[in-house]
């Protein structure tokens, strides 16, 4: 990243997550005559024209009024063509192939950061992986962010704080300046395999405590599974070169709370259907958005047993998506390990 000033900043993704997040950049950056431009891009039509024109993106944040500094298109090219910062809310499975349209359009300068909680299935790529891969960059000009962020209590400006992770630091410095405002308090990291899978298996964590709440499990089983998802989300990280201090902090523990804690989390929202019977595909036509953590379970296993990790919670979630396990009997298995001591 050179010295020159952001002038552009591109969101690529227009869900929940993505607009918030441009509304968070746009709260945070100098006004007037140096000005920010933040080119919101949405893959329907409709919704870069609502937020274009209105300033609302009522799909996915009803009556939330976005600033006007927020520009929006349909056109993933345009929204990126001269970006500084480009901020990608895709879904994690679609990442790949969005990155592919960016390569002739992408600035040599500019700075990639993930907002996505996933694994891409049959690689077991984390995000950060897949955009070095397809776009050749330095780790020092990707960065991520991650912590306790649920798009809806964000957008009404309710304060939270967050992580935005790099191997660089001046990159992370940078990001953490550029969403840095009054609701909106972000940390630096140089833990990105710690980061970044925090935020992946967390989703796979809460859609067990979902299930608990559709099997009508009480307090004490969830909190079983929230406390046991973290040490078994620990395990895999350290594996894979993670430090283990991120996961007492906001990507951590902090997001595993508040994903598994709150009714606006997709992944306990999703696990909760499962809870009550209905199947995968059944779930997935119910929810308006994505729940990550149901597309990146088996990547996460995958991962798991290549690395000698033994993760039951995420065993018997992935066995109930993929029609393996009835969600009735899965009470006894979330916890299913043999008996040692509390640390292992």
């Amino acid at each position: 990243m050179s010295d020159t000033p952001v002038q552009k900043i591109a969101v690529l993704g227009a869900g929940s997550w993505g607009t918030t997040f441009a509304k968070v950049m746009a709260d945070a950056v100098t006004t007037g005559s140096e000005a920010v431009e933040i080119s919101l891009w949405a893959r329907r039509p409709e919704i870069a024209e609502e937020i274009a024109t209105r300033h609302t993106n009522s799909t996915y944040l009803g009556e939330t009024v976005l600033p006007e500094a927020i520009t929006a298109t349909s056109s993933l090219t345009e929204a990126v063509e001269a970006a500084d910062v480009v901020v990608l809310a895709v879904p994690a499975q679609h990442l790949r192939s969005h990155l592919g349209q960016l390569a002739d359009v992408l600035a040599p300068h500019a700075v990639l950061v993930s907002l996505i909680k996933g694994l891409e299935r049959g690689t077991d790529m984390r995000m950060s992986e897949v955009i070095a891969a397809e776009l050749g960059l330095e780790p020092s000009r990707i960065a991520v962010v991650s912590g306790p962020n649920l798009a809806m209590e964000i957008a009404r400006e309710e304060p939270t704080a967050s992580v935005v992770a790099c191997e660089g630091e001046q990159t992370a410095e940078l990001i953490a300046g550029l969403c840095n405002n009054s609701y909106f308090r972000p940390y630096t990291n140089t833990d990105v395999v710690g980061v970044e899978i925090a935020g992946i298996v967390k989703n796979v964590i809460a859609l067990a405590v979902g299930i608990c709440d559709g099997q009508n499990l009480g307090d004490n089983s969830k909190a079983s599974v929230i406390t046991r998802g973290l040490a078994e989300t620990t395990r895999l990280a350290t594996v894979l070169g993670g430090r283990l201090e991120t996961f007492s902090g906001l990507a951590g523990l902090g997001d595993l709370v508040a994903t598994c804690a709150s009714p606006l989390s997709r992944n306990r929202s999703a696990g909760r259907l499962l809870g009550e019977g209905l199947n995968t595909a059944q779930v997935t036509e119910q929810l308006t958005q994505t729940a990550e953590g149901m597309k990146s379970g088996s990547a996460v296993l995958e991962l798991a047993r290549r690395n000698g990790v033994e993760m039951p919670i995420s065993e018997a979630v992935v066995a109930v998506l993929n029609g393996s396990l009835d969600v009735d009997t899965i009470a006894s298995l979330l916890l299913a390990r043999d008996l040692k001591a509390e640390g292992k």
